[in-house]
């Protein structure tokens, strides 16, 4: 422990040791400095004033010599000024006290945003951890080109397919956007009806208002598996939340006003289909496709 107090004295004594020797270097060139230039102005004056060399060379009334005498004299006195004034106050203690200062600040912040960070990153985690084994899933028929519907409504009516909705989305929460649930005549019987709307007044029975698909998702935490039901605004939104597709494709092409987005396959991955054909009081060959997006 001693050895080691010795060794941090020594240290400081040998910094004050330098600087005074650094300073004293400084005052004996402002020294010398001023000697040369008293001989040096002497000289100048006497070769222009008594010698009368260089009178051409006079600038406005004054001759060459006053110019240059001018000139060194300012040069002395920013030399002065730098050894007495800035550099006896911006020394290398002043410089080192700075640089603390500044480290001390840049440690603050940088511990500022640690804390910010573990905080967002905890809440992150928390969000992820209520809701990593939730699935998310997007129900929708479509047809060939990912025609949904036309005016609000349907365009064909398949009724295998609408049982298998109701099968599926039976007990659980349907998050629907406000057009696609005024589409119905109420609200969808044993289930949850989560409508979006950025109408904060907008109500109607049996359904819970929200005004972003985030907001529905945590009216629907405690569900194993909420249903993204439309229209076609929200299945866009849906797509980044959701983890499954449970996708009507009706094999025909359809005009319409509302569309599916295209369903990416680098991130989607077929893992299930069923085709219905010539099934019997039904228009078009449709199948059951489900989609599982890759972890």
């Amino acid at each position: 422990m001693f050895g080691n107090n010795n060794s941090s004295i020594d240290n400081e004594t040998i910094e004050l040791l330098e600087n005074a020797q650094s300073r004293i270097r400084q005052k004996k060139n402002v020294y010398r400095h001023f000697i040369f230039y008293l001989f040096v102005s002497g000289f100048f004056l006497f070769v222009d004033l008594v010698l009368a060399v260089g009178k051409t060379l006079s600038i406005f009334n004054y001759s060459w010599s006053i110019w240059v005498l001018l000139i060194w004299t300012f040069i002395l006195l920013y030399h002065l000024f730098d050894v007495f004034i800035s550099k006896k106050i911006i020394n290398k203690k002043w410089v080192s006290n700075q640089k603390s200062h500044l480290i001390e600040i840049q440690k603050e912040k940088i511990k500022s945003l640690r804390k910010d960070i573990e905080i967002e990153s905890k809440i992150y985690a928390e969000s992820n951890s209520n809701n990593s084994n939730q699935m998310v899933t997007i129900i929708v028929a479509a047809s060939e080109n990912d025609v949904i519907g036309d005016n609000n409504k349907l365009i064909w009516h398949l009724s295998k397919d609408l049982i298998r909705f109701k099968n599926l989305t039976k007990g659980h929460h349907v998050i629907m956007g406000r057009k696609t649930f005024e589409s119905m005549p109420k609200a969808l019987p044993n289930r949850t009806n989560v409508v979006i709307t950025r109408n904060k007044n907008y109500t109607a029975e049996n359904i819970v208002v929200v005004d972003s698909i985030e907001n529905a998702l945590k009216v629907c935490k405690d569900d194993p598996q909420p249903f993204i039901i439309g229209g076609g605004e929200i299945y866009k939104l849906g797509l980044e939340y959701s983890k499954r597709i449970e996708l009507t494709r009706v094999h025909h092409n359809f005009e319409g006003d509302t569309i599916f987005p295209e369903i990416d396959k680098e991130i989607w991955k077929e893992v299930k289909k069923i085709k219905m054909f010539d099934i019997e009081n039904h228009d078009y060959n449709f199948s059951f496709i489900t989609y599982d997006k890759f972890s």
